[in-house]
């Protein structure tokens, strides 16, 4: 099967009741996690690829790494997706470059300039066949180059649903990141946050049938947490979104939950493990190796939270 696009996921997604996850990937050992758990948990799959990614390690070996994927994985539909994109260039390259999806993140303009650069976009991926996502309101916290709103702040840059049927008619965007109260990176909250799912239902009753999406929306961990500190590092203070908040919000219009924190953590933790354990070792197949099966590890039970697992042969 060759690399599709959202649209029969998200179809699917809300109309069961699951949202779909959507992983970064930056190399192979992280790919290879994530895709050996979707393979024996027969759920479909968004690869998404950041500008940090595209940056680290390059276009053209990611998207040899996913391709591969694919073709190990014939009955798992895959999608390749552009995580925030900023700007026209951008997405018009990424579409170019064979993304099935991308997304514009035009959010820190303001509402006529969002939409207005997001209708761009549209009209050039659909003329292509790629399907567009669009963020309307805005996150808090830090992930690569994108830069939310100061946490304390987030309360007031929640994604307006009296603003929202206005964007997707006149966007034509194919699916909407809503602020909702989450955030990005590790440090994500000072307690434990409460997800607006007030503006979830709302704006889904103003969009029947519309899929939303969910950024920042890693959990944090504790025993990811735990072993990196018991190892040296130093994440005392990391909170991320409960998973009964995100069990929660896939069963509502949410159909792709985005998760890139708890990769990097689950990574790090066991790296850490092992360097601790076994101070003399250098081989990286012999770290690396173990960091890839605890995130494969993590992305089986993400699947589950999401209720995605076994959901494959649907959305294809």
């Amino acid at each position: 099967m060759a690399l599709v696009g959202t649209k029969k996921m998200f179809e699917m997604a809300y109309k069961n009741g699951y949202a779909i996850g959507a992983f970064n990937v930056n190399n192979m050992e992280i790919t290879q996690g994530i895709v050996n758990a979707i393979a024996e948990k027969k759920a479909p799959l968004i690869l998404q690829i950041s500008k940090g990614a595209r940056k680290y390690a390059s276009m053209s070996y990611l998207r040899g790494i996913i391709d591969v994927a694919v073709k190990e994985n014939p009955d798992i539909p895959i999608c390749m997706h552009l995580d925030h994109g900023d700007t026209f260039e951008v997405c018009k390259q990424c579409v170019d470059d064979g993304f099935t999806s991308v997304m514009i993140d035009a959010s820190h303009h303001p509402f006529e300039k969002n939409i207005e650069l997001t209708r761009q976009v549209v009209e050039y991926a659909h003329k292509h066949g790629v399907v567009v996502e669009a963020e309307l309101g805005q996150l808090g916290g830090i992930e690569e180059d994108v830069v939310g709103v100061s946490h304390d702040d987030v309360a007031n840059h929640l994604t307006d649903p009296n603003q929202a049927i206005e964007f997707v008619k006149k966007s034509g965007c194919d699916s909407l990141a809503v602020a909702c109260g989450t955030s990005h990176g590790a440090f994500k909250f000072k307690s434990e946050p409460k997800l607006a799912f007030d503006i979830i239902q709302a704006v889904a009753d103003k969009l029947p049938g519309f899929p939303l999406v969910m950024h920042g929306s890693s959990s944090v961990l504790k025993e990811f947490k735990d072993l990196i500190n018991k190892y040296g590092g130093k994440m005392p203070d990391a909170m991320g979104v409960p998973e009964s908040a995100i069990s929660e919000a896939s069963k509502m219009a949410v159909c792709k939950i985005n998760i890139d924190t708890d990769l990097r953590m689950a990574m790090t933790a066991k790296i850490r493990q092992v360097f601790a354990e076994k101070p003399g070792e250098f081989d990286p197949r012999n770290y690396l190796g173990p960091a890839r099966d605890a995130i494969k590890a993590m992305v089986m039970h993400k699947l589950d939270v999401l209720g995605c697992a076994g959901k494959a042969a649907e959305c294809i």
